[in-house]
């Protein structure tokens, strides 16, 4: 039953000073809509925001010197018309938690509902008592719409005096933060083109000037209002309000119910008066299937997704709902329809200015390609939508193919920093790997005819002409950087290098699938040809002194950093110390190499793998919450599983918990993702080798159980580990259906008729655990 507390995430009135943090944590989503979780009155608030996949303005980025090829406008999410409002008045006095008695205060987030509840009893400073309480949804099937059902009811034996609106408000003030990665803020971007209200219904139609986007927010109500309360609506360009007054006497209700529709379109794709009518009809559809209708409709959805990507945890409560909550955003941040993709911080907050980063391809899709896949395909249909953009990116660079952003919401380039932006060309071999996963999990032989073929080529022929072979004949890539950002403009960073070569395979490969569809795309054999030259000349950096793998050539050789010099208050280094001196030395942001192990597992040894990840361990100071989650699955790997487990718990807290102080604008989709990878790739041992399902299964002492499920080639398998063995099912496939997979090596058929179970493999010993940096180690969960 989806309703114990594993289920449920809780705030009370004891973590008011959390707002920011709790809006983010609270947020819901439907892939189209965001709604921060910021209080139903508005006040106090962290951030608010209402947000819509895509839309955006645009500000100029200024340079002291200015460079050929540098991006000169950067896109920022902007909130629109934030329909979430409603405020109240009790006794003449605003419902302000910070004010008057609050008696009690709780919301609270169902992860198997996919609603916020929310239940307050407070007193006025007038000493006026109410209860307020309030369910508010966005709704997974009706992209356009989310609603909020807000009731009041008088506490004690005496009438009090209530006035209530119901608002949308346009061009809201967004604080700004003083941290280098925090979001820029764009001061009222949304200029009024339209308003209109009347009998409790109303739209607001506003633009931008240069993103050149239109957006339309339109709201209607459901009212169940006492003898005596009088009803007024206001609007201007920038709100709409529909109000109640009156006098609420004890044993009575008052309930609002409010039904949002959103809508964006470019300037030129629709014009305003349309773009109002459809938002119109959206809302006034939502009410007439009603509010109960939209919940049962929401918990149906959740069910059929909770049904396959649900990830039991026996043993540790706490990480129970950690994983829940991060797989319950991560199935909220994406959309089957419409070609989106998700940003880093889907739809919760502005944090990196609403872009879309080399996360949504090398950490979010990947979970997704097992639990929502036709979410993955939407994000690379999106992905195939902006290569023209890409293309045109990689003409400006003088490079062959196509050269995908760093940093983006229209498409176009928005990093201004060329180091760790354009120069990150590992984002073009992500975006490529992203659909060969997807490919073999799901044998969508039309996408890869289709988009998944173009983009393969074009990134492909990028890395053919930009990389060279040496006089040795060596297929060398210089000059980039890798996911290491304290790490700029090496030579032959390691994982760029061998997803490069994943390319490169998978585009001939590709090509020689569909030959007729490769030839339209002009490629000929000499070019296939070349395309595996080059794969098989890559030149992979090797330090025989240290027995390890380079993550870039040379970086072994760099100087040590001082690890010991350091406190608590030093981290994250870059904001305590000069890029210069981190370029230079040997100290590892987030996972790089042992990240490369991760994604290509088949590249190296055991042994190879052990002591790379020692070397690694011993310098990586996870200042990036992308790291945690692949240190977690090779130390699982290696054998390394009581560290396994505390990298994972990383993982799963770090919004929950806000362990990087940096929740409050947002959450980390990568990182929610690092949890489930964590726990599937990692303790579970899931490896796509080639396109065969591959499963090497441990479990870490604090788990006496561990059960996830995943979707793989259209069939739903479930997997449940315990201590002795492991157990594979086909729950819901005919009994002549077989899936072929590998435990621990061996080939495995399951089938719908049957069940399989396999003893647990043993465990290999990998010796003394590895140093961490001093002071990084993950904190033990004992």
């Amino acid at each position: 039953m989806r309703s114990d507390e594993n289920w449920l995430v809780r705030r009370t009135a004891a973590d008011s000073d959390r707002l920011g943090e709790t809006e983010s944590v609270f947020a819901l989503s439907n892939g189209w809509v965001g709604w921060r979780g910021t209080l139903d009155e508005g006040e106090p608030y962290g951030m608010s925001g209402s947000y819509l996949n895509g839309f955006h303005e645009q500000r100029e980025l200024s340079y002291p010197e200015n460079g050929y090829a540098f991006p000169q406008r950067s896109d920022t999410v902007v909130s629109a018309p934030n329909a979430a409002l409603i405020r109240l008045w009790v006794g003449g006095d605003a419902l302000d938690l910070r004010t008057g008695t609050l008696r009690a205060h709780e919301r609270v987030l169902d992860l198997g509902a996919g609603v916020v509840r929310r239940d307050t009893e407070w007193i006025s400073p007038g000493g006026h008592g109410v209860r307020v309480r309030s369910t508010r949804l966005v709704s997974l099937p009706r992209h356009a719409i989310a609603a909020v059902r807000y009731e009041v009811e008088p506490l004690g034996d005496a009438p009090v005096e209530l006035r209530l609106c119901s608002d949308v408000q346009a061009n809201e003030r967004v604080p700004e933060r003083h941290d280098p990665r925090a979001a820029s803020v764009i001061r009222d971007p949304l200029n009024a083109e339209a308003h209109r209200c009347d009998g409790g219904s109303g739209v607001l139609l506003h633009r931008t000037d240069r993103s050149a986007q239109r957006v339309a927010v339109a709201v209607t109500h459901e009212a169940e209002i006492p003898e005596g309360f009088a009803t007024s609506d206001d609007c201007t360009p920038d709100r709409l309000r529909m109000c109640v007054e009156g006098r609420l006497r004890p044993g009575h209700r008052l309930r609002i119910t409010k039904y949002a529709a959103h809508e964006c379109t470019p300037v030129d794709g629709m014009a305003a008066n349309e773009l109002a009518d459809l938002v119109v009809a959206e809302a006034d559809a939502a009410r007439e299937h009603g509010f109960d209708a939209l919940l049962a409709d929401q918990r149906g959805a959740l069910d059929g997704h909770w049904q396959t990507a649900d990830v039991e945890l026996d043993g540790d409560p706490e990480l129970q709902q950690a994983i829940r909550f991060a797989v319950f955003h991560l199935l909220q941040a994406g959309r089957a329809e419409g070609d989106r993709t998700i940003p880093a911080k889907g739809l919760t907050g502005n944090g990196y200015d609403g872009h879309v980063l080399w996360d949504t391809e090398g950490y979010v899709l990947p979970v997704l390609t097992y639990l929502a896949p036709e979410v993955t395909r939407s994000a690379l249909r999106w992905r195939h939508a902006h290569l023209p953009e890409a293309r045109e990116r990689a003409v400006e660079l003088r490079l062959p193919g196509a050269t995908f952003p760093w940093r983006t919401i229209s498409g176009r380039e928005c990093s201004g920093y060329w180091p760790a932006g354009t120069a990150a060309l590992h984002v073009n071999a992500d975006i490529a790997d992203a659909v060969l996963r997807y490919v073999a999990a799901t044998r969508d032989d039309d996408l890869l005819a289709g988009v998944g073929l173009e983009l393969l080529v074009a990134t492909a022929r990028l890395w053919h002409g930009f990389g060279y072979f040496s006089d040795e004949g060596a297929f060398h890539i210089t000059g980039v950087t890798g996911p290491d950002e304290y790490a700029a403009l090496v030579d032959d960073n390691l994982f760029t290098n061998v997803m490069a070569r994943r390319n490169l395979l998978g585009a001939a490969d590709a090509a020689e699938r569909h030959p007729g569809r490769a030839e339209e795309l002009g490629v000929n054999q000499a070019e296939i040809a070349g395309w595996r030259s080059a794969a098989d000349a890559v030149y992979v950096p090797y330090d025989r002194k240290r027995g390890v793998h380079q993550q870039a050539a040379g970086f072994t050789e760099q100087p040590e950093w001082d690890f010991a010099a350091l406190t608590e208050d030093d981290y994250p280094l870059l904001l305590h110390f000069p890029y210069l001196e981190l370029y230079r030395k040997q100290v590892v942001k987030q996972a790089d190499l042992v990240l490369a192990m991760q994604r290509c597992p088949g590249e190296f040894t055991a042994e190879e793998k052990r002591r790379n990840f020692a070397y690694y361990q011993a310098r990586t100071v996870r200042d990036s919450s992308l790291s945690a989650a692949s240190q977690a699955v090779l130390a699982a790997e290696i054998g390394h599983l009581d560290l396994a487990y505390d990298l994972f718990a990383e993982a799963a807290l770090h919004d929950l918990a806000d362990l990087g102080d940096k929740t409050s604008d947002g959450l980390h989709l990568a990182a929610l993702a690092g949890a489930w990878t964590a726990v599937v790739e990692g303790f579970g041992g899931l490896r796509d080798q080639r396109g065969e399902l591959c499963f090497d299964p441990r479990l870490p002492a604090r788990l006496d159980r561990l059960a996830f499920g995943l979707r793989w080639r259209g069939q739903r398998l479930r997997v449940t580990l315990t201590r002795d063995e492991a157990r594979y099912e086909l729950p819901d496939a005919a009994p002549e259906v077989e899936v072929t997979l590998r435990h621990a090596g061996e080939p495995v058929t399951v089938t719908g008729r049957t069940a399989v179970t396999r003893p647990m493999p043993p465990v290999p010993d990998p010796g003394p655990e590895p140093p961490s940096p001093a002071g990084r180690r993950p904190a033990r969960r004992a």
